[in-house]
C-alpha cells in the first residue's frame, strides 16, 4: 500500500490532510453503531416528508403552510425523499451534498429535517469557517423561505427567528459534537505518546544497567585475566620450577578462571533477561574488600604497598567504597598490564566530610616489555573517569614530575 500527500485544503480538518491511495482507507467501511445512526436519520427523514405532505394536503389550511398550485406538495415530497436517500452517502462527501442542496433550503419544506442532518455533518466533520459559512448563507435562504413559505399561524419576523434559533442550535450541537470527538482523539493520542514513552524509557533504563554491567564486567574481568596471565607467564618462563610451585601456581589459575567465568556467567544472564525481574543483585565489592583485593594480587607476584589513612572506614558508604574499590582494582590491572615487576603503591586517605582520596602509582616501565602483553580495549580508565565523575568526585592520570604512573581520585564523603 502507498501513500500520498495531497496539498492541504481549508475544508479539512486536521485528520483529514493526508490521504492514502487505497480507497478502504479513503472511505472506511460503516461500523455497527453508523448504520444504525443512518438508519434512524433516514427513518427521520422519511417521518418527515410523510409529516408535511399530510399536513398540507389536510382541509384545515389555517394551520398548513400552502402552496400556489397542488402539484408542488408533490413535487416537494420526492425532493424530500431525494434529500432522504442522500442522508445514505453524507458521510463520503459532506460538503459537496450540502452544497448542492442549499438551493433546496429557498423553498423545500419536505427536505428540511434532512438538510438539516447534513448541514450537522458539515459542521462535525469539518473546520469551523466552513460550518460559519454554510450557516450564514442557511440563514439567508431562511429569509426567503419565509417569504415563499409564510405560515398563516406566525408572522414573518417570527418564523424567521424561529428557523435561525433551530439553525444556531444545530451549529452549537455540531461543534459539541466535533469538539468531543476531538478530545476523544486527543486523549487516545496522548495515551498511546505516554504508553510509547514508558516503553523508551523502560528501554533506555535496560540499555543504561546492561552498560553498567558491561563496565563492572570489564572491571571484574581485566583484573581476573591479568592475574592469569601472570600466573602462566611465569610458569612459561619456569618451567624447572618445584613441583610445589607448580601446583600452587595452577591452583591459582585454576581458581581465577573459576571466579571469572563465574561473573561472566552471572553477567550474560542478566544481559539475556529481557525484563528487569525481581531477582537480587549479587553483592558488590565495598572498601572493606580492598585487602582480599591486596592480597589476591600479592599471591600473584605483584608488589603491593599499602598506605591506609582512612579515618572511620566502616562508615564509608557502599556507593563510595565501591568507586574506590574499582578505582584500585583498574590501577592494580593497569600496573600487571604495562608495569610488569614494578612496585606498586595504593594510598588511601579522608573521613567523613573531608572526601576520600584514592592513588595508586607505579614506575614507569623502562624499554620493550618483555614478552608478550595483555591486551587492552582502552576503556579501563575512560571508564573509571565516568564512574568519578558520576559520583561528583575528580580523577587524574599519568606521568607525575617523578616519571611515574599515577591515577588519583577525589571522591565526595559527606559528613
Amino acid at each position: 500500500m502507498t501513500s500520498v500527500a495531497v496539498p492541504e485544503h481549508p475544508w479539512l480538518l486536521p485528520g483529514e490532510l493526508a490521504v492514502p491511495v487505497d480507497r478502504a482507507r479513503t472511505h472506511p467501511r460503516r461500523t455497527t453503531r453508523d448504520w444504525i445512526v443512518d438508519g434512524l436519520a433516514f427513518l427521520l427523514g422519511l417521518l418527515w416528508v410523510l409529516f408535511v405532505t399530510v399536513d398540507s394536503l389536510s382541509p384545515a389550511p389555517e394551520t398548513a403552510i400552502p402552496l400556489p398550485h397542488d402539484w408542488m406538495v408533490g413535487a416537494d415530497a420526492l425532493l424530500g425523499l431525494a434529500c432522504c436517500g442522500l442522508l445514505w452517502l453524507r458521510r463520503r462527501w459532506p460538503l459537496g451534498l450540502a452544497v448542492a442542496t442549499l438551493p433546496l433550503t429557498l423553498f423545500s419544506l419536505a427536505a428540511a429535517v434532512p438538510l438539516l442532518i447534513m448541514y450537522f455533518t458539515v459542521v462535525v466533520h469539518r473546520r469551523t469557517a466552513v460550518a460559519i459559512a454554510i450557516t450564514g448563507v442557511g440563514l439567508l435562504t431562511n429569509l426567503v423561505f419565509s417569504w415563499l413559505r409564510p405560515d398563516p399561524a406566525w408572522p414573518y419576523w417570527a418564523t424567521v427567528s424561529w428557523g435561525v434559533v433551530i439553525t444556531l442550535s444545530v451549529l452549537a450541537w455540531g461543534m459539541f459534537v466535533r469538539a468531543r470527538r476531538q478530545l476523544i482523539v486527543s486523549l487516545r493520542e496522548r495515551a498511546e505518546r505516554a504508553e510509547a514513552e514508558q516503553q523508551l524509557r523502560v528501554a533506555q533504563a535496560r540499555h543504561l544497567e546492561r552498560t553498567r554491567i558491561a563496565r563492572e564486567m570489564h572491571d571484574v574481568l581485566a583484573h581476573r585475566i591479568s592475574l592469569l596471565s601472570l600466573h602462566a607467564g611465569a610458569l612459561e618462563f619456569r618451567p624447572d620450577a618445584p613441583p610445589d610451585e607448580v601446583a600452587r601456581a595452577a591452583g591459582v589459575i585454576r581458581g581465577s578462571a573459576h571466579a571469572a567465568l563465574q561473573d561472566l556467567r552471572e553477567v550474560i544472564g542478566v544481559l539475556r533477561a529481557e525484563g528487569g525481574g525481581d531477582a537480587p543483585e549479587p553483592p558488590q565489592p565495598t572498601l572493606a574488600d580492598l585487602p582480599a583485593l591486596i592480597a589476591e594480587s600479592r599471591a600473584a607476584g605483584v608488589r603491593v604497598n599499602v598506605n591506609d589513612g582512612v579515618v572511620a572506614p566502616q562508615d564509608v558508604p557502599a556507593a563510595l567504597g565501591r568507586a574506590a574499590y574499582r578505582i584500585v582494582q583498574e590501577g592494580l590491572t593497569n600496573a600487571r598490564k604495562h608495569a610488569a615487576g614494578a612496585v606498586v603503591t595504593v594510598d588511601l586517605a579522608g573521613g567523613p566530610g573531608t572526601g576520600l582520596t584514592v592513588a595508586i602509582c607505579n614506575r614507569w616501565p623502562v624499554g620493550a616489555p618483555a614478552g608478550d602483553t595483555l591486551p587492552g580495549a582502552g576503556t579501563g580508565l575512560v571508564g573509571i573517569t565516568e564512574r568519578v565523575t558520576l559520583a561528583g568526585g575528580r580523577v587524574a592520570y599519568g606521568r607525575d614530575d617523578a616519571g611515574d604512573f599515577r591515577l588519583a581520585a577525589s571522591l565526595p564523603w559527606p559528613a
